[in-house]
């Protein structure tokens, strides 16, 4: 598939005054100066940052309302609840704040939703449990936000609700006694972008100023945060790259038993990166409600006992085999369906349905089809007696208003600009794809079908060096609104020793201006004429540390080829 290369644009008098302030290498403050790091002082906080640098938690509306309403809890003995969505933001902060809670108190529980029972989020019959087992106060995780009608109906059995989330408000807020969203419009908390976990850890921070517990009671937990940051695709700024950056931090160096356990299952033997996090940690904790059920993921992270936790690990890794498997059998079958659909070259969005197809990955599903077909894409199959779905956008489009648009055709649906479910009748399910399909074709354009890739600056192979890979090491952890940084290099030659290996992807050896590197290029070996033709090429990579034999030696990662235009 071809692909679009957008290369990002700097100010050249910013760029000259922040290499002069920094005295390093002018690509990289080029790349500073793109994402808002244009002073020596923003670069000190950047590449070092600090926890004394994260905002005081009494900044965020409702804190003091949180707080005493716990340490009432506190004081009366009350049974408090502690309840969380079935993914990895909410699990780890279920699991963070019950243990925070447990050392403290004592007399709480957690709890996590079913996802095919109960559905996402606070649900009627985790209020009913709480109910019946008597628990008076509930802190939310990573859901509630849009719960009015059930935290109304929690009060109504006598109920408390303390909500800690960080989605998007509605107009209309649920009746809880104190609600922690930094997205509300009149918080004046100045980081916007924490997730679940990270605002149930501003909640621990401001009990532990109120006790007078030291900043250790919380920070013990910032492998939990760095986990549900990485896996939640927050912006990797601010506050959140301060907490990724210390959680990985303690990942490498004390880490909780239940991460461990991931680690040493999941293959990391050296140091653990955020995009082992995002690769590796993340699969296993979502497969657990995906495909069974989430509570084990936050048993896992509870877990204090090495051999315990061991066994918690490997029934989340059991779940990640099972979801992979289902992952690639459906993927299969939906690009065959793809394939023998002669209308399909011509539509702009991509749907298909199954009744059998696993609830819990058709959202994978869409991704992958995406990879193949880059196009809006909605993958459906049969829960009971409707059919129930995920969708996924491209790079751009604002995938909930086309579904908006089709909401005629739908029981129920959620989400955002990129992703989205819905749930609808059977019957309704042909009359929703041409619907869906007028939607995108009515408000796509061309370029939004054709993959960009963003590119942050040219890149001479001469350049190369491990000053220069050390620095940009030290712009980690990576993420959105810190990705780590694309380049280009034009006019490269290949050397003639470039092969095929495993017969999918290609291993480069490549010169440029009498500079010879080495790269890799996943799933590429489609591009190899292109480096048989011997004409000079232009070429997309990341840089990359590959170590063999003990030795360790600078790569490149690569992601496009071409042929280079000539002058």
């Amino acid at each position: 598939m071809e692909k679009r290369w957008n290369i990002l644009e700097a100010d050249q008098h910013t760029t000259a005054n922040l290499q002069e302030a920094l005295k390093i290498n002018k690509t990289i403050c080029r790349i500073l100066t793109q994402r808002g790091i244009d002073s020596f002082d923003k670069a000190r906080d950047f590449f070092r940052p600090q926890l004394s640098q994260l905002h005081d938690p009494w900044l965020m509306k409702d804190m003091d309302k949180a707080v005493q309403r716990i340490q009432q809890a506190f004081e009366i003995n009350e049974k408090i609840l502690v309840f969380g969505d079935y993914d990895v933001d909410g699990t780890t902060a279920v699991a963070a704040m019950f243990q925070f809670m447990n050392d403290l108190y004592g007399n709480v529980d957690f709890y996590i939703p079913h996802r095919y029972r109960e559905g996402y989020g606070i649900s009627k019959i985790g209020i009913d449990h709480a109910k019946e087992k008597g628990f008076s106060l509930i802190i939310s995780l990573d859901c509630g936000i849009k719960s009015v009608e059930l935290i109304q109906y929690a009060a109504t059995l006598g109920i408390d609700f303390v909500v800690c989330d960080h989605h998007l408000p509605d107009k209309i807020l649920p009746p809880a006694v104190a609600i922690l969203n930094p997205k509300q419009e009149d918080c004046p908390y100045p980081y916007k972008e924490l997730c679940g976990c990270g605002v149930g850890l501003k909640l621990m921070m401001a009990l532990c100023q109120k006790i007078g517990l030291p900043d250790s009671t919380w920070q013990q937990y910032l492998d939990l945060v760095a986990t549900a940051i990485a896996a939640d695709i927050v912006p990797i700024t601010g506050e959140n790259r301060i907490l990724a950056w210390y959680g990985l931090e303690k990942a490498n160096t004390n880490p909780c038993p239940g991460i461990k356990a991931l680690m040493d299952l999941g293959g990391i033997q050296k140091r653990m990166h955020i995009t082992n996090l995002v690769f590796v940690i993340a699969p296993r904790i979502n497969a657990a409600g995906r495909m069974d059920d989430a509570r084990k993921a936050v048993q896992l992270f509870i877990e204090k006992d090495s051999t315990r936790a061991r066994n918690f690990a490997e029934m989340l890794h059991s779940d990640n085999a099972d979801r992979r498997e289902a992952d690639s059998s459906i993927t299969e079958e939906a690009l065959r369906m793809i394939e023998q659909d002669p209308e399909h070259i011509h539509k702009k969005s991509t749907l298909v349905y199954q009744e059998h197809w696993h609830k819990g990955v058709v959202g994978i599903v869409a991704s992958r089809l995406i990879e193949k077909y880059y196009r809006p894409t909605i993958v459906l199959t049969r829960s009971g007696d409707y059919v129930a779905g995920s969708a996924r956008s491209v790079a751009g489009f604002n995938l909930y208003e086309a579904i908006h648009a089709c909401r005629e055709h739908l029981l129920g649906y959620g989400g955002h600009f990129a992703a989205a479910g819905m749930t609808l009748l059977p019957e309704q399910v042909t009359a929703f794809a041409t619907a869906f399909e007028n939607a995108v074709s009515a408000q796509i354009k061309p370029e939004q079908l054709i993959p960009e890739i963003i590119i942050d600056a040219p890149l001479q192979f001469t350049e190369i060096n491990p000053g220069f890979f050390s620095i940009l090491s030290q712009m980690e952890p990576f993420g959105p609104e810190n990705m780590r940084p694309v380049f280009i290099a034009k006019q490269v030659q290949d050397t003639g020793f470039s092969k095929i290996v495993k017969e999918q992807h290609i291993r480069f050896v490549l010169k440029q201006q009498q500079v010879t590197f080495t790269g890799i290029g996943f799933n590429m070996a489609d591009k190899f004429p292109l480096l048989q033709q011997q004409q000079p090429l232009d070429i997309v990579f990341t840089l990359d540390e590959n170590e063999w034999n003990g030795e360790k030696t600078i790569q490149l990662k690569m992601i496009d080829i071409r042929l280079s235009i000539p002058a």
